[in-house]
C-alpha cells in the first residue's frame, strides 16, 4: 500500500537569547508534529511581525510614528513587517520533536524590525511563522519528497522583554546609529574642534545647541 505524504502541525514553544553567541540572536523553539515518519524535512521559516494583533498606547504610538506615521494616519498605515528568512534542516523523527530556529538580531535603526521591537515599551509582540520547505519520506523503500502546504503557519507571541533583555546583553546602555561618512567626518571634526571626550558629548553638545 503506498505511503501518503506525512502531514505535519508545528507550534513555537518558547523563546530564548542564543547562548553562546557573539551577535544578538534569539532561538525559538519549534513543536513539530507528523503522522507518518519523515526521514528528513527543509524548513524554511518567513518571520513577520504581525504589528496590526496588538494594542498601542500613546506612548508607543509616539515612538513608532516614523514607522506608521501620525496616530490618526495608522487606520492604512499600520501593517505587517517581515523580520526575517531562515532555513533549518530537521532530522529523521517519528511522531514528534523538536527543532530550534535561530534569528539574529540587530540594533540597526535603518532596518523596519529593530525599530519596531524597540520603539514597543512593553507588552508582547504578535510574531507569525510561515513556513514552506520539504518532507521526505519513505514510500514502499523509495525516498520521496513533498512540498509542505502553503498555508502551514504559527502564531506566537512574543514578552517585549526578551528583545530588550538581548539588546541589554550585547549592548548595555548604548544604541547603533548608521552615519554617512560625510555626516560622520563633521561630527568628528566638532569634536576634535571643541576637545570632547567621547561621540556621547560631540552629539550631546549639538542637541543642547539646536535645543533638543
Amino acid at each position: 500500500m503506498p505511503a501518503t505524504t506525512p502531514a505535519l502541525r508545528i507550534e513555537v514553544r518558547d523563546v530564548e537569547a542564543a547562548t553562546p553567541a557573539v551577535a544578538p540572536a534569539l532561538r525559538f523553539r519549534l513543536d513539530l508534529r507528523a503522522d507518518a515518519p519523515v526521514r528528513a524535512l527543509t524548513l524554511a521559516t518567513q518571520l513577520r511581525i504581525d504589528a496590526t494583533a496588538r494594542g498601542y498606547d500613546e506612548q508607543a504610538r509616539q515612538r513608532l510614528k516614523e514607522l506608521f506615521g501620525p496616530p490618526e494616519e495608522w487606520g492604512r498605515n499600520l501593517s505587517s513587517l517581515l523580520w526575517t528568512q531562515t532555513v533549518t534542516h530537521v532530522p529523521a523523527f517519528e511522531g514528534s520533536t523538536t527543532a530550534p530556529v535561530t534569528v539574529a538580531c540587530t540594533y540597526d535603526f535603518d532596518v523596519a524590525a529593530a525599530k519596531y521591537l524597540h520603539g514597543l515599551p512593553d507588552g508582547e509582540v504578535p510574531l507569525r511563522f510561515l513556513f514552506t520547505g520539504t518532507v521526505f519520506y519513505l514510500d514502499d523503500g523509495r525516498l520521496q519528497a513533498a512540498c509542505l502546504p502553503w498555508d502551514t503557519e504559527a502564531d506566537f507571541r512574543m514578552p517585549v522583554s526578551v528583545w530588550k533583555d538581548l539588546m541589554d546583553r550585547h549592548f548595555p546602555d548604548t544604541a547603533w546609529i548608521r552615519l554617512e561618512r560625510g555626516t560622520f567626518d563633521r561630527l568628528y571634526a566638532h569634536r576634535v574642534r571643541h576637545t570632547l571626550l567621547g561621540w556621547d558629548d560631540a552629539v550631546r553638545s549639538l542637541l543642547e545647541t539646536s535645543g533638543g
